[in-house]
């Protein structure tokens, strides 16, 4: 199966504690499409003003992709601070993170498995 035909619509999925940060509270998805086979995923992500992930650095086995689309997001380990309009694309094993937000974010987040 791959990811559903959906044209434009309001996403109505509800918000949820994001699977890579469960432990993390004030950190949230909204899918917005999945492959259940694969694992590909679409999502938007929000931080609310003062959450963060674990300390330590993130890595995963897929491919992300994520455009920051309002707020900040700052890189504990690049000491450096994203804004909106910023993208990122990263490889599986690609260190990055841990981060936090102090004002809160929104993010466009895709998510792909190599085949």
């Amino acid at each position: 199966m791959a990811k559903p035909e959906l044209e434009f619509h309001s996403p109505t999925a509800e918000w949820t504690r994001a699977n890579e940060v469960s432990t993390t509270p004030g950190i949230s998805d909204q899918v917005l499409s999945h492959d259940p086979v694969t694992g590909d995923k679409t999502a938007l992500q929000r931080y609310d003003a003062g959450a963060e992930t674990p300390p330590g650095v993130i890595t995963h086995e897929f491919w992300e992709e994520v455009l920051l689309l309002d707020g900040d997001l700052y890189d504990v380990g690049l000491d450096r601070t994203f804004t909106a309009g910023m993208y990122a694309c990263r490889p599986p094993g690609m260190p990055h993170g841990p981060y936090r937000s102090v004002g809160g974010c929104s993010m466009l987040v895709v998510t792909r498995y190599p085949a």
